[in-house]
């Protein structure tokens, strides 16, 4: 859609059953590692979204085929040169795996974004693949895209990760794939474990701690893999926090990753007093959630805040309407993201009548608001659009959402699926 989008609050309750769009995370690995393997991969529940379709169109660049959901490994020798620039979209979590990917290939691929991705440091990534012997080139050497990388030739390495984050992880254990030699990625906060759960998937040679923190692994060829992705647990999030916090409203989000540091987000709305409840099969929930008028406030600190970045707008959202004060801190990377989320989620609280105040590591939100319809701009922040649009459900009369486009990176199917727990059924 163009223009603003329209949402109505205070219409009744929202209740049904649905799917969210597949993972973002297993979605890009998947792409990535199915390409690498010799021979046909079976991906289903793949992301609808922009950013995996950009992962999808790497690959194809190449020299992967894909044909419905089946996609034709070529292997590395397979793989070839691209003809043409990469552009990622808006897709960070692309940039960052296609650089490391690229690294292990012996040839040039110059990465690019939109202007958002412009914007977003690289050089957590661009580092680690210079020591390990790529040739990797940007503005203000490497730390912003575009991206030119030079790659093949590599040594493993053992790193300690300064910062917490999977993409780094998957960047360099998608070069180390390619290198000669092992190599160690060493984490002090456990991230996501896409990418080693996904790489084991595909045959290579990998090993992990027991405690999830040390991840060795040595030069591999993958073998296909048919693969089911489940739904995005932060797309999740969107209607497990409307669940909580609009009246009469009970929600059930089935087949979602709950997988390593990819749940946190309910147990923090649990301890807020959201009457929450799940079904788990291994990595994967049914989860529902009703409406709780009893909301409190808390403190959001420490380890648990990496898993917890792209949850933060929604989480406030809850928060605004809780009792009490909720602190977010430790969360200085919420200014990393598509956009300062720490500046925009306060921005959002504030357009819908709610009071916050920024803090450099995070933000202050001062709860029991009776939110009110306002008009936010989703500064091309997808994951501030669709907070957005779930806090104007508790707002009596029509709140607006500009820059809505944002959505389709993520979610293009978000309005359907608000409209189907409006009407109360399942898609």
């Amino acid at each position: 859609m163009t223009g603003p989008f329209a949402v109505e609050g205070g219409t009744g309750p929202l209740r049904g059953q649905l799917r969210v769009p597949g993972d973002k995370s297993i979605s890009h690995r998947a792409l990535l590692l199915a390409a690498l393997a010799e021979g046909p991969s079976q991906i289903l529940g793949l992301s609808s979204g922009e950013d995996v379709l950009a992962t999808r169109g790497a690959v194809e660049a190449m020299g992967a085929r894909i044909d419905g959901p089946v996609l034709h490994g070529v292997g590395r020798t397979g793989l070839h040169e691209p003809v043409r620039v990469i552009d990622v979209g808006n897709s960070g979590t692309g940039i960052r795996l296609l650089a490391g990917y690229c690294a292990a290939l012996p040839w040039l691929t110059v990465l690019e974004g939109d202007a958002s991705i412009a914007g977003r440091p690289m050089d957590r990534v661009v580092g680690p693949l210079r020591q390990m012997g790529a040739t990797v080139d940007g503005r203000s050497d490497g730390r912003f895209p575009p991206l030119v990388v030079r790659g093949g030739g590599l040594s493993g390495i053992d790193l300690d990760l300064a910062v917490p984050s999977a993409q780094v992880k998957g960047a360099v254990l998608l070069a180390g794939l390619g290198a000669d030699g092992p190599t160690v990625v060493r984490e002090r906060v456990r991230t996501r474990a896409h990418s080693e759960e996904m790489l084991a998937d595909f045959g290579a040679d990998i090993s992990v701690s027991a405690d999830g923190l040390t991840t060795t692994l040595r030069p591999s060829t993958l073998t296909p893999c048919n693969v089911q992705v489940p739904g995005d647990p932060s797309q999740a999030a969107f209607w497990l926090v409307a669940g909580c916090i609009v009246p009469g409203s009970e929600i059930t989000v089935i087949d979602v990753y709950v997988g390593p540091a990819r749940a946190a987000f309910l147990h923090v709305l649990s301890e807020m007093g959201a009457d929450i409840s799940q079904v788990r099969t291994g990595n994967t929930a049914t989860i529902t959630a009703r409406y709780s008028p009893d909301l409190q406030g808390v403190t959001i600190e420490g380890d648990v805040v990496p898993g917890l970045i792209d949850e933060v707008p929604v989480l406030a959202v809850a928060a605004a309407v809780a009792e009490g004060e909720t602190v977010i801190q430790d969360a200085a990377e919420l200014r990393l993201k598509e956009s300062d989320r720490v500046a925009s989620t306060v921005a959002l609280l504030a357009a819908l009548g709610a009071h916050s105040e920024p803090q450099p590591d995070g933000l202050i939100i001062h709860g029991g608001a009776a939110l009110r319809p306002g008009s936010v701009h989703s500064a091309g922040d997808h994951r501030i659009a669709m907070a957005a649009a779930v806090g104007a459900l508790v707002a009596r009369g029509t709140s607006f959402v500009t820059g809505w486009d944002a959505v389709r990176t993520s979610y293009p199917e978000f309005e359907r699926d608000l409209a189907t727990l409006q009407a109360g059924g399942t898609p």
